[in-house]
């Protein structure tokens, strides 16, 4: 009987139905056992996020602070054949009960020498999120094997207000004839069962070890090559206003009010007036850049690719 965990945490229910979409392939195998990590904070995080709250967690996201996890439900002594860990991107980085997870004591001694899946569902920037977690696994000694990446379809104009508003009020409905409904498309989230047929065969045929990927050909983890400088850029701009609002105190600190307004009147004026020119630019260059971002691209695409081989294989 092959082992797996799967650990999740999920504000909106997307990323979980995403996740049983992929599991339920090795659920349904009799040869196959899953148990399910439902992460649980000791100070849950709200769904609507008020635009403050949603704000003020920022500054512990992109510096990885973890916050207090209630006690886990998994035996971090058992030795699991797979263990896959599906995580939200907050601020270009995993979730903040992801990272209560991936800093435990627990989750070092059950990932060690174990092959990893990843598995994320966001807007469109995941890259740098998935640096974080690829680090982490690596200091615990874990086999990353494969990686899922699902965004939403929408361009990056329209998902720049349907995220923020399904986020902020829950509704994430198609509006006004040019904005689609927010999240991952449903024939995504269906189609996405297919990573789980792979998993599944390959537990089978023993070639899930953690030395190669598995899930080649199943464009698994496509890269948008415009979004690359972007995300850097932007998670620099974290990492210098989070260090601004960690030296005001806890997340609970009054006196982190007023700088992060201003963080607010910021971001809003860098999307208005930066974010139009710095497109215009790097639209001009790219043709001057192919090279260096094709390489970044395929970097940031392993281990499991983009490329589309083995479909029909499991359709």
């Amino acid at each position: 009987m092959k082992k797996i965990l799967v650990v999740h945490y999920s504000q909106t229910g997307q990323l979980d139905s995403v996740m049983r979409s992929v599991t339920g392939p090795l659920e349904a195998a009799e040869d196959i056992e899953v148990h399910y990590e439902d992460l649980r904070p000791v100070k849950d995080y709200p769904f609507p996020w008020g635009m403050y709250d949603f704000v003020n967690v920022f500054p512990e996201c992109v510096y990885q602070d973890p916050p207090a996890m209630r006690p886990f439900g998994f035996d971090p002594a058992t030795r699991y054949d797979l263990i896959i860990i599906a995580y939200s991107v907050w601020f270009l980085s995993p979730s903040l009960p992801i990272t209560g997870f991936l800093q435990s004591e627990e989750a070092a001694r059950v990932m060690k020498d174990t092959p990893v899946v990843t598995l994320t569902a966001c807007r469109n920037m995941w890259l740098q999120a998935q640096e974080k977690v690829k680090a982490r696994l690596n200091e615990v000694g874990a086999k990353h094997s494969d990686h899922i990446a699902l965004v939403d379809r929408g361009n990056s104009l329209q998902t720049l207000v349907t995220t923020p508003r399904w986020l902020w009020t829950g509704r994430r409905n198609a509006f006004w004839g040019i904005f689609p409904k927010a999240g991952i498309a449903e024939e995504d989230i269906t189609a996405a069962a297919r990573f789980g047929h792979a998993l599944r065969d390959a537990l089978r045929a023993n070639r899930l070890t953690g030395e190669a990927p598995v899930l080649t050909g199943l464009k698994a983890a496509p890269v948008d090559e415009r979004l690359i400088d972007g995300e850097r850029i932007i998670l620099r701009s974290y990492m210098t206003w989070g260090r601004w609002v960690r030296r005001r105190g806890a997340p609970d600190d009054p006196r982190r009010r007023p700088i992060l307004r201003a963080y607010i009147a910021f971001m809003f004026a860098i999307v208005l007036t930066v974010v139009p020119i710095t497109v215009t630019i790097r639209t001009l260059l790219r043709p001057f850049q192919r090279e260096r971002i094709a390489a970044a691209r395929a970097y940031f695409e392993q281990p499991s690719g983009a490329d589309t081989a083995r479909m029909d294989e499991y359709r």
